[in-house]
């Protein structure tokens, strides 16, 4: 079993990053702020104005350490990795199912089938633990048509009749998401999904974890060898990691969208924890990011049972396993890739 390592996110702008022996040394005008050694760091992620030295970089690659580079709010910039991992043959292998309808399909329909179920989870375990706020029945209709687009998935045999089977299950989803906002999480807005810029406050918060999930997913498939830039249900364009994005799709109800529930809904995050731009765009503060930051690791603390495997294992292993699951497939190990569905 792999190891669940954290990540260490570096928030505090001007700071300054070096190697210290074994350790990652963070200094900031003048003062240290603390070490941390490099065997217990998975990735590496900073944001905005934050500094590496070259030695540093040098030693993250050597321990298989990932280095990401986000603007101060969030969205991604570019990332470092070590040297190739994993066997040229499973890497060649991906790239012909890639270019195959026989290949692609069937892989781009496991991941849109497990973002489906989770989604469909997600709303009945809203309509389940809150009757009396959802009596209207909503959820109830959302559901049917969400499962009336899993029964359809089976019969879909290009990737735009998934796409297309895609969007109409999450615009469904998203048209009843705001129902699952409590009443006393006042001033939190939801005004229907918005992106490139986030429009209102569980905008910007679900925007904020898919960039870390997708980081995450990243190195979690280069560590088996596959190439997160090559995937088969989004396009390939230059810099976006489209493999991870593909993999993202089943983790997104399950993490970020229950997550950025949760902490709306306990008061962790409020209204005033968020800013506007001149141009609408609607962002974390500061201090409010670092908090949601902590409540991210948390819950890839957390220990689960994977539905396929059998096994307890922290959250936060749950995409390693995944990206395994898929290179067994691609090898020709499995006859298919089992999607990650909760219960």
């Amino acid at each position: 079993m792999k190891r669940h390592l954290n990540t260490l996110f570096v928030t505090t702008q001007n700071t300054w990053l070096s190697k210290d022996g074994e350790c990652v040394s963070l200094r900031a005008e003048g003062r240290e702020l603390g070490k941390v050694p490099i065997h217990t760091i998975g990735s590496l992620v900073c944001f905005g104005q934050v500094s590496c030295s070259s030695f540093l970089l040098g030693h993250c690659a050597q321990n298989g350490v990932a280095v990401s580079w986000l603007t101060e709010n969030g969205r991604f910039m570019a990332a470092m990795h070590g040297p190739t991992t994993g066997n040229v043959l499973l890497r060649r292998e991906q790239y012909r199912k890639t270019d195959s309808a026989e290949g692609a399909v069937p892989l781009a329909r496991a991941f849109i089938t497990g973002k489906i179920v989770n989604c469909r989870t997600v709303l009945r375990r809203a309509a389940r633990e809150h009757p009396e706020e959802h009596a209207d029945g909503g959820l109830a209709r959302a559901c049917e048509s969400l499962t009336s687009c899993l029964q359809r998935l089976p019969q879909a045999r290009s990737l735009d009749e998934i796409r297309g089977l895609e969007g109409e299950a999450a615009g469904m989803y998203f048209s009843v998401f705001g129902c699952l906002i409590s009443a006393k999480a006042k001033g939190i807005r939801f005004t229907g999904r918005s992106r490139r810029p986030p429009l209102d406050e569980i905008n910007c918060l679900l925007s904020f974890f898919y960039t870390l999930l997708a980081a995450d997913l990243r190195g979690a498939i280069e560590s088996v060898g596959l190439d997160p830039a090559v995937g088969f249900l989004h396009r390939d364009r230059p810099g976006r990691p489209s493999l991870a994005l593909d993999m993202m799709e089943e983790f997104r109800p399950v993490l970020a969208d229950r997550l950025a529930l949760t902490l709306v809904n306990r008061g962790q995050i409020r209204a005033k924890d968020f800013e506007q731009t001149a141009s609408g765009a609607v962002l974390l503060k500061e201090k409010a990011r670092k908090e949601v930051l902590v409540a991210y690791q948390e819950r890839k603390r957390e220990e689960i049972l994977h539905p396929f495997l059998n096994e307890r294992m922290t959250t936060g292993l749950l995409w390693h396993m995944q990206a395994r699951l898929l290179a067994r497939h691609i090898r020709g190990e499995m006859d298919a890739y089992p999607p990650f569905v909760i219960r």
